[in-house]
């Protein structure tokens, strides 16, 4: 499920509306949710269903981005080392699974520490 150049564009499109403050369609908002939802789900490789969906895709391409952007200490590899993040049902692995960042039981544990993470990152 990946995302297309034109997809990311719309999703641009549809963000500057809304620092504009300008008024989505109920269509609009639809479509903004299920292309973020997209964008964020690109390295997610097990099943995200219900409602929640949306919040731990989000958190979990939060966690990426941080990752990319700052490294990570635990295994001493700097931004520059690290080219892509991915989630499966055990594990979170950098750089195509050449590095583990951390094993799970299950897909549970993984994004409760997902969402620990990015909680003890977030900036004031």
């Amino acid at each position: 499920m990946s995302i297309s150049k034109k997809e990311i564009l719309r999703l641009k499109e549809l963000d500057e509306k809304s620092l504009s403050r300008e008024r989505f369609t109920s269509e609009e908002l639809h479509e903004r949710s299920e292309l973020e939802f997209k964008r964020n789900k690109e390295n997610i490789y097990f099943r995200l269903t219900g409602y929640d969906k949306y919040y731990y895709a989000n958190q979990c391409y939060k966690f990426a981005d941080h990752i990319l952007k700052k490294g990570y200490p635990n295994l001493r590899l700097s931004a520059e080392d690290i080219e892509r993040v991915s989630f499966d049902n055990h594990a979170i692995s950098l750089n195509h699974g050449s590095h583990d960042i951390k094993r799970f039981n299950n897909k549970h544990e993984l994004l409760g520490f997902v969402v620990g993470y990015n909680e003890a990152t977030r900036s004031p």
